[in-house]
């Protein structure tokens, strides 16, 4: 059945090559590949699937890019489909990491490698890399950047009165990026230079289904009117730069950032534009930069070295345990971007132009 798929697919790109000319034919020379993202909701998902196509292309490798916009169901069926398509190889940016056991598993029994992209698929013993970014690292960042951030508005305030956002719960990075805030973060409480006021912690209570900034802003809103009615808040854990936007335009909407209530040190990540445009303004204070050209780089060598017989590079064989095997990964290192570096970082090295920020 492979073999009647391979065939047919050579059949189709011959005729396209007697009609269009030879440029789909050499695109396709070395393999061809399925691209899964999980929405265009999020503009650095637009970059990673960009990123993606141009280097697998460069690389001699036909694409199939597919975004699902938050629906599992959806991203089910586009992975099936790119399966009967013939694909050699799946590059899967997981909508919920639970879900795709079964698929895999057709996958595997037709010979079609799995290439986990940035977030982990769980369950399944059927994925055979993983290209990430230090998960653990970019919370860290945060909370350290949130710290700084706070010592800098708020010098002389003790305690410190914040409220933390955690990302998705079907998304095992939101675990990574909550516990390596955490690390910082719970020896302050204990010390007693942070509070948090709601004494809302941990996951489940604190998880922001799909990454929702609309879901994010009405936490806020419940948050400040059950809590900050007499007291002020001085900062907000923000794991997700579309995350950041809901609650800033919450604390905006009763007051701070006008008169003599500043606003709260409030954190991110990805370094999306509109999240850059804020930290210059002064509301957003930090995010956090993940070059996904690099990740795309990581990702397009990954499986130019499953199909031509080669040894993928990684660096970490034991952090990322899915519940049935500890997935071999790269892991790229995140940056801490503000108003001090953003020129450098983003500017600096091509990511944006002046143009889009400015």
């Amino acid at each position: 059945m492979r073999g009647l798929k391979n065939w047919t697919a050579a059949l189709a790109v011959g005729a396209m090559t007697a009609v269009f000319g030879t440029s789909e034919a050499v695109a396709a020379d070395k393999g061809y590949v399925g691209i899964s993202m999980p929405t265009k909701s999020s503009s650095r998902w637009i970059a990673d699937g960009e990123n993606m196509v141009k280097q697998f292309n460069e690389a001699g490798y036909e694409t199939d890019l597919q975004y699902a916009e938050d629906d599992i169901a959806n991203q089910l069926q586009q992975i099936e489909t790119m399966m009967l398509k013939g694909v050699n190889v799946l590059v899967i940016g997981a909508i919920d990491g639970t879900t795709l056991s079964a698929a895999l598993e057709n996958a595997a029994a037709s010979g079609i490698k799995v290439v986990a992209y940035d977030r982990l698929i769980r369950d399944s013993g059927n994925v055979d890399y993983y290209a990430t970014f230090d998960n653990f690292q970019v919370g860290v960042q945060q909370a350290s950047s949130l710290v700084a951030g706070l010592e800098e508005r708020f010098p002389d305030v003790s305690p410190w009165n914040i409220e933390v956002f955690g990302g998705s719960p079907d998304d095992n990075n939101a675990y990574f990026f909550y516990n390596g805030a955490m690390s910082i973060i719970q020896p302050l409480i204990d010390e007693g230079k942070i509070s948090i006021v709601s004494g809302q912690m941990g996951m489940d209570t604190v998880g922001t289904l799909r990454w929702d900034g609309a879901v994010a802003q009405a936490r806020m809103d419940n948050l400040l009117s059950a809590n900050y009615t007499e007291t002020q808040l001085h900062g907000v854990l923000s794991p997700y730069d579309g995350l950041s936007i809901g609650i800033l335009s919450s604390v905006k909407g009763v007051g701070y950032g006008s008169g003599d209530l500043p606003m709260p040190i409030v954190t991110g990540q990805d370094a999306e534009v509109q999240s850059v445009k804020s930290i210059l303004a002064g509301e957003q204070y930090s995010t956090i930069y993940k070059d996904t050209r690099e990740l795309a780089r990581v990702t397009v060598g990954m499986v130019d070295a499953l199909l031509q017989g080669g040894e993928p590079e990684i660096n970490d064989t034991e952090t990322y345990d899915n519940g049935v095997k500890v997935v071999p990964s790269y892991l790229l290192a995140p940056l801490p971007v503000d108003a001090s570096n953003w020129e450098e970082l983003l500017i600096g090295s091509g990511y944006y132009t002046m143009d889009q920020i400015k």
